[in-house]
């Protein structure tokens, strides 16, 4: 009553030699979709993951660094994976380097 019959039609039948043209057409969205997705999604992403390698290879003692967790504190001891940030005088937290999310300027830190 609501739904109308809905007729179906058959395509005629393709050249022999159209068939691997039509083929290519019909992939043409799909690569084109790629393309776009690595130069909006992926490509950004990796140049922002070898930025944050690269900071995370330059800490030095006495950096003043904003972890993930919030924690803001000046760097005092540095390991192969994980580093010592004094948060406070006296209180020293350790973390891993991965962590870090952002160096400040020298002085923000009070």
């Amino acid at each position: 009553m609501f739904i109308s019959s809905a007729f179906a039609q058959t395509a005629p039948a393709a050249a022999a030699g159209g068939d691997v043209m039509s083929s290519l057409t019909g992939m043409l969205p799909l690569v084109l979709m790629f393309v776009v997705l690595y130069f909006v999604m992926i490509r950004p992403q990796m140049k922002r993951q070898k930025e944050h390698k690269a900071m995370i290879d330059a800490l030095a003692k006495g950096d003043e660094v904003a972890t993930a967790g919030g924690l803001l504190g000046k760097v005092s001891k540095l390991g192969d994976t994980t580093l010592s940030v004094e948060i406070a005088p006296g209180v020293d937290v350790q973390l891993q380097r991965s962590a870090v999310v952002q160096v400040l300027p020298k002085g923000t830190i009070k």
